[in-house]
């Protein structure tokens, strides 16, 4: 396959993964919390389905997955009202770790310095007994 003049070989899902993993900081579950309590935006980019499902971490901002970096570009004119640099901490949340994954090396290769995501993602924030409301 040839995308823009490069040729692109066939890879795994597994080594894309491994890829957006080795340029991303990824957070255990105590660090995520704490870095939410310090003022981090904690980000949760599970569609709606699986938030009702299975809940949500209070004061975490739900943006989903396809608009995500639209929202967090300071210099897109969709982005937040508040989001205004690239230097804040972000750390994202899907339901097991792998999505957010490559959300938080998109969000890297956008220029964010203090990106990752949380490790087992919402199961094990829910798992470690970290707090968990229903959608509201």
């Amino acid at each position: 396959m040839v995308i823009q003049g490069k040729n692109v070989g066939k890879r795994s899902v597994d080594s894309l993964l491994d890829e957006a993993r080795a340029d991303i900081d990824r957070y255990s579950v105590a660090e995520a919390f704490d870095y939410q309590q310090q003022g981090a935006l904690l980000i949760d980019i599970r569609p709606i389905a699986q938030r009702a499902e299975h809940g949500v971490v209070p004061h975490a901002l739900v943006i989903e997955r396809n608009v995500l970096e639209w929202r967090l570009d300071p210099q897109c004119d969709h982005r937040l009202p508040d989001i205004s640099s690239y230097e804040r901490r972000v750390v994202i949340l899907c339901q097991q770790g792998y999505a957010s994954s490559f959300a938080a090396a998109s969000l890297r290769a956008l220029g964010y310095q203090h990106v990752g995501d949380v490790i087992g993602g919402f199961d094990a924030w829910r798992a470690a007994g970290l707090p968990v409301q229903a959608e509201a």
